[in-house]
């Protein structure tokens, strides 16, 4: 086991009314801190989703583990192959390498507190997903960045199974 250090001894402060803001309902998200900003220990953000809405699609990280607590609301988390649901209060923490995905639950509204720690420099990464959402660049571009913001999609078939209403392996 490797001990991270910061490299900075700078308390990190962020009011809510100067938090940037990355895109509206159904998915919203509050950039809070980045890996820059914390000297490398962690990035965090704020996710608002409503009605059922998707957080993000399967994917891993190989260097962070992403921690998930819900602040309001129901969440489905994929972490591996199983799919749990997560009320107020709840903490999922994904280490790196395992698949991971997360959404509200279907016809209600998730609040989510999301911190990787090490920190990795993800605000522009929501930034581009905000131009994809606006057709300013193509969703497959979002490929060309996987590497960069340590961000690696797969496909999962217990999540696609959730998402549809079925118990793994079952067919809707």
């Amino acid at each position: 086991m490797s001990l991270f250090v910061p490299k900075s001894d700078e308390s990190v402060i962020v009011r809510a009314a100067e938090a940037e803001v990355v895109g509206c309902a159904p998915t919203t998200v509050r950039l809070l801190a980045d890996s820059s900003a914390t000297g490398g220990a962690l990035s965090t953000q704020r996710v608002t989703l409503t009605a059922g809405a998707d957080g993000a699609k399967p994917h891993w990280h190989d260097n962070s583990a992403e921690m998930f607590f819900l602040l309001d609301g129901a969440a489905d988390i994929l972490s591996g192959d199983e799919v749990v649901t997560a009320g107020p209060g709840d903490l999922v923490v994904v280490p790196p390498g395992k698949p991971h995905a997360f959404a509200a639950v279907p016809g209600a509204d998730a609040d989510l507190l999301i911190v990787l720690t090490p920190g990795v420099e993800r605000f522009e990464y929501f930034r581009h997903l905000q131009r994809i959402r606006l057709g300013e660049v193509p969703p497959e571009s979002i490929l060309d960045v996987q590497d960069l913001y340590d961000n690696h999609f797969l496909s999962s078939e217990a999540w696609e199974a959730r998402r549809r209403g079925a118990a793994p392996g079952e067919t809707v």
